[in-house]
């Protein structure tokens, strides 16, 4: 009685593909970091009720055959009655390997996944920032990385077809 083994003669193709593909983070780092409170002492003398301008960003650029260096860049612009209480900006920064991976699938890893992992770290640095400058922490809330790459795209879009 013969036996039939159709295991051994599957394709790897499909495994060997997913194998192929790598992403790891090699690196979490500050690449800089800044704090101002050009009113002080003054401002620790009147009620703190800010007004915050928060930005965010980030950049990416390729360093080696699969490694990208991710940076996000994180503004907080305090302000009291039009005076600076406080600036405070961190490039949080990762390095990334990234194999296996090209088009839309390596431009969402590293505009989406990265950003998403850097973005806690850089959010306590510039909390512990604030706080050294003897202000309560900023307690940013988390940030939906994919509806603001979706929304990029969307508006890059609408500037194409206005464009043309």
């Amino acid at each position: 009685m013969a036996e039939n083994d159709n295991q051994g003669n599957q394709p790897a193709a499909p495994a060997q593909a997913a194998a192929e593909q790598r992403f790891a983070i090699q690196r979490v780092y500050v690449k800089d970091a800044s704090f101002e409170a050009p009113d002080s002492p003054e401002s620790f003398r009147r009620p703190y009720t800010p007004q915050i301008n928060f930005n965010i960003n980030s950049r990416s650029r390729k360093i080696d055959d699969n490694f990208y260096e991710v940076v996000l860049r994180l503004t907080a612009d305090v302000k009291q009655e039009d005076k600076t209480i406080f600036l405070v900006e961190v490039q949080q920064a990762g390095v990334f390997e990234i194999a296996g991976v090209e088009g839309d699938r390596l431009e969402q890893l590293l505009s989406i996944t990265a950003p998403s992992i850097l973005f806690p770290y850089g959010r306590e640095v510039v909390d512990s920032l604030v706080i050294k400058g003897s202000f309560p922490a900023l307690m940013l809330a988390p940030i939906n990385f994919e509806a603001v790459y979706l929304q990029a795209k969307r508006s890059q879009a609408e500037q194409a077809g206005k464009i043309q």
